[in-house]
């Protein structure tokens, strides 16, 4: 493997995981976000050959086709999401997020969610169903 080549392109091109998004390939923009030892990382300034002994998770490990996980679901009846460019970034990004704080505020949301671009949305659903989700997962809502 070339020592330069980009984590990103790694997992689309040569694995085949096109969950992975690049947007901006300078890592402002959050759509590539994968995790790194459970960590978020950008995929997009990650070289391929630094992954080595180190775990990588996308965002097609988020979930399964039949089953939503509770952000996935809470994204989807919020209207959260539109387009779908900056999903797994977001994703991604608050499903490690809510496992450290199942508990945010708004606050806590909006400031996480600074890291992720979204052309579509406004960010308010997505502010709203992350809280929904952290309710659900303390076992608040069914």
């Amino acid at each position: 493997m070339p020592a330069r080549k980009l984590l990103s392109d790694v997992l689309r091109d040569d694995i085949g995981l096109t969950g992975t998004h690049v947007g901006c390939e300078h890592g402002v923009c959050g759509a590539c976000t994968i995790l790194i030892d459970g960590r978020p990382a950008r995929a997009c300034l990650t070289f391929a050959v630094q992954m080595e002994g180190h775990e990588v998770t996308t965002i097609e490990a988020v979930g399964r086709p039949d089953t939503l996980s509770a952000l996935q679901q809470a994204l989807h009846e919020e209207h959260g999401l539109q387009c779908g460019f900056c999903t797994p970034g977001i994703v991604v990004t608050f499903e490690h997020y809510l496992r450290e704080n199942t508990n945010p505020t708004a606050e806590d949301v909006r400031d996480v969610l600074s890291g992720n671009l979204c052309r579509c949305t406004g960010y308010q659903n997505i502010v709203v169903a992350v809280l929904k989700a952290a309710a659900r997962m303390r076992g608040e809502l069914a």
